[in-house]
């Protein structure tokens, strides 16, 4: 009985989904061509579209440095591709801060 149930749970943890065992990630985006006062509002703005994105935080050191955007997020539904691409596509190409 014991043995038919270890297989019963072993099979259920297989089945689940995995974005049950996904968690919660952040990172920091180094966020290029956005030196300007409008910049930062709207590549948060771009940020907080994803979906499985949390809180986003935008800082800018001087007005003619890039941004950098804190972005926490449930890593499994979004991804560090899919928040590089969000900023991307509102003109404001991104990497990954190393």
């Amino acid at each position: 009985m014991k043995h038919r149930l270890m297989l019963a749970a072993i099979a259920l943890l297989m089945l689940a989904p995995f974005s049950a065992w996904a968690g919660e990630q952040t990172v920091v985006l180094n966020v290029h061509h956005a030196s300007c006062a409008l910049c930062p509002p709207i590549v948060k703005s771009a940020l907080e579209r994803v979906t499985g994105v949390k809180t986003v935080t935008v800082s800018q050191p001087n007005e003619m440095a890039d941004v950098a955007a804190k972005v926490t997020f449930d890593d499994g539904v979004a991804s560090v591709p899919t928040l590089i691409a969000a900023t991307t596509n509102a003109g404001y190409p991104a990497e990954l801060a190393k």
